[in-house]
């Protein structure tokens, strides 16, 4: 009985790269294209759309970005493989996107084969990583370096990325500052924040501030109505 394809959504907010992928991919008898998008929202709609077995997905994209995505992806539909296709190699976003749950990592560099590789793999929950982010991740653990997002888990029900914006506040930057810093929109830092906010019961960014300045072994104890 033959294999059914895998069922592909391709997400990046160029146009020419979209439909490149798009075309690349369709050429290749064991993938199914079933949808495109040109941002992390969009992603998610294909996906709840179409259920397909994985989503190769662009990290730096206007609006809701492909890290934002992925986490919501590994929260809402687990069975659903993200890989990893973007410009940007270095460890700060390699271990961004693995912490946000993708099981794959490659460079816009990587090959039709390549990505095949990396895909069917990821449908298989095994991680595939391109050789230059192999050697990235290699020469920051040689470094001893550490990403700059704050350890996990963090308290509350924050997810990682929730808690790297929370740290961003209380070193003083505001929303334009937060979002030059992690190359998203204006809209996605303020959506971020009103969920920082809800989740850790307050309604400024003074408490917001104070909150996150508490000693990391009290805040769980921390009650709220």
């Amino acid at each position: 009985m033959s294999v059914p394809p895998v069922r592909i959504v391709v997400a990046d907010d160029q146009t020419s790269v979209r439909d490149g992928l798009v075309a690349l991919l369709s050429t290749l008898p064991d993938f199914d294209v079933v949808g495109a998008a040109g941002d992390g929202a969009a992603a998610l709609e294909a996906v709840e759309r179409e259920a397909p077995d994985a989503v190769l997905m662009d990290l730096r994209m206007p609006g809701m970005d492909g890290f934002e995505a992925i986490e919501r992806l590994a929260r809402t539909h687990p069975d659903v493989a993200v890989v990893v296709l973007t410009t940007f190699a270095d460890d700060d976003s390699v271990f961004a996107a693995l912490q946000a749950g993708a099981r794959g990592y490659l460079t816009k560099s990587a090959s039709r084969a390549d990505m095949a590789r990396a895909l069917h793999a990821a449908v298989a929950n095994q991680v595939t990583l391109d050789s230059g982010v192999e050697r990235t991740l290699l020469d920051a653990a040689l470094r001893g370096r550490r990403t700059e997002e704050p350890r996990g888990p963090w308290p509350d029900g924050l997810t990682a990325r929730e808690g790297e914006i929370l740290t961003l506040i209380a070193s003083g930057l505001s929303n334009r500052e937060i979002a030059g810093r992690l190359f998203i929109g204006n809209a996605t830092v303020k959506t971020h924040i009103n969920r920082i906010f809800a989740k850790i019961g307050v309604t400024d960014r003074a408490a917001a501030i104070a909150y996150a300045r508490r000693p990391h072994q009290h805040r769980n104890s921390s009650a709220r109505p």
